[in-house]
């Protein structure tokens, strides 16, 4: 499939709400086989992360109301509502599958100025 330009609408999603690759692959698998519940340790391992990751990425997931978690079985699972928010997540789905490297790159160099500031932070505060 060719690539196509990231729609502002989805950069924009990407910028202020995926703050890492994990983060996304755990939103675009769990939205793919939706409405199946994902314990933590099944979701690290289909995402060949350390189940700590996976832990804070369903955290930030569920704090942003994309999944939801079911306490009584401590399974989690794609929020399916049809509102704005599912339709920007599909179309960032349907991108990822074509664009993943620029989306990838977008999510790691907005990490990068977050540790450029903090890195800019301290020499500030080491020189004066």
């Amino acid at each position: 499939m060719p690539k196509k330009e990231i729609p502002p609408e989805v950069r924009r999603f990407i910028l202020t709400s995926i703050p890492s690759v994990p983060h996304i692959e755990a939103l675009i698998l769990m939205r793919a086989t939706a409405p199946a519940r994902w314990t933590p340790l099944d979701l690290a391992q289909r995402l060949y992360v350390p189940p700590a990751v996976v832990h804070g990425v369903l955290t930030d997931l569920c704090g942003s109301g994309m999944l939801q978690c079911d306490d009584s079985t401590s399974t989690y699972y794609f929020n399916e509502q049809p509102n704005e928010l599912c339709a920007v997540i599909a179309r960032l789905a349907l991108l990822y599958s074509t664009n993943l490297v620029e989306i990838t790159l977008l999510i790691h160099s907005k990490l990068d100025r977050k540790a450029q500031q903090f890195a800019d932070a301290f020499n500030f505060r080491k020189e004066t």
